[in-house]
């Protein structure tokens, strides 16, 4: 997985907020792609899509890796520099309605990712993993549900790096693609005026967005 890029401009992240950028830069996460390539198989004509990686590549998001001539033309070849992550004071300051565009694009593509995987097998292994927990807590409660997301997800990148590591000294015997997905969020009627402790520090970073491509487990 790439190494996450923090976003804190609004602007930047209500760009992301377009659904079809965002699954253009889950594409682009672990491989490279051209936009021809990218439209076959997001089912999308050539000319939005190559705008969408031109749009993303002047945000800083994709960057150009190689030219390959094929025709008389040149095909531009992309893939991802970082994973974007939202701070928490850039989500803040965001409005309501490109909060919810955000939202509805990242959990288009989550959904779209797992039945994808579910259809492949990929809970079929005895450590797959599927939990709902309504849980009632108050402001310090949620907020301490959030620190334990965030370190929980210092603790899958220091598995993965782990892993790497033997991996590549066994020559990637047994190696898998697996999809962790993380979510805490205020569940619908309930009340959160007065319960919901403030969120975290400008410096920190929950809300990522656009997370890799599922894979079986």
């Amino acid at each position: 997985m790439k190494p996450y890029a923090d976003i804190t401009d609004p602007a930047l992240a209500k760009a992301l907020a377009h659904p079809l950028r965002g699954r253009v830069l889950a594409a682009l996460e672990d491989r490279t792609a051209s936009p021809s390539e990218l439209a076959r198989e997001l089912d999308a004509s050539l000319g939005v899509v190559s705008y969408h990686v031109r749009r993303l590549s002047a945000l800083g998001l994709v960057k150009l890796v190689k030219r390959v001539p094929r025709r008389g033309a040149v095909e531009h070849y992309y893939t991802a520099k970082a994973h974007p992550r939202i701070t928490d004071a850039t989500w803040a300051s965001m409005p309501a309605i490109v909060k919810q565009a955000t939202i509805a694009s990242a959990l288009q593509q989550v959904g779209a990712y797992v039945n994808e995987a579910a259809s492949a097998g990929g809970f079929d292994a005895r450590e797959a993993h599927l939990t709902r927990s309504p849980v009632t807590v108050d402001g310090k409660g949620f907020t301490a549900l959030a620190a334990e997301l965030d370190a929980l997800t210092t603790r899958i990148q220091k598995i993965e790096a782990d892993s790497k590591k033997r991996l590549a000294h066994g020559g990637h015997e047994g190696e898998q693609q697996a999809t962790v997905v993380l979510m805490l969020f205020n569940s619908a009627g309930r009340s959160t005026t007065s319960a919901v402790a403030p969120r975290a520090a400008a410096g920190q970073s929950r809300f990522r967005i656009l997370q890799s491509r599922a894979g079986s487990t």
